[in-house]
């Protein structure tokens, strides 16, 4: 019970996250932002070093 609040508090303040797509039902969440523009910034420098990656910014409210 405890781990399922920590998390849902954890993304109420930071929806925004860096995720890597590796299929279409499966992504790693790579950061989490607490705003866009963090994220956004993020995102660029890894694009940079990881080319070859699916990369994305998402908000993320799910509560599992």
């Amino acid at each position: 019970m405890l781990n399922r609040q920590t998390k849902t508090y954890r993304t109420v303040l930071a929806p925004w996250a860096v995720v890597r797509w590796v299929s279409p039902t499966e992504r790693i969440v790579i950061g989490r932002f607490r705003s866009r523009s963090d994220a956004d910034g993020h995102l660029a420098v890894l694009q940079r070093l990881t080319p070859e990656a699916d990369l994305r910014v998402i908000v993320d409210m799910e509560q599992d």
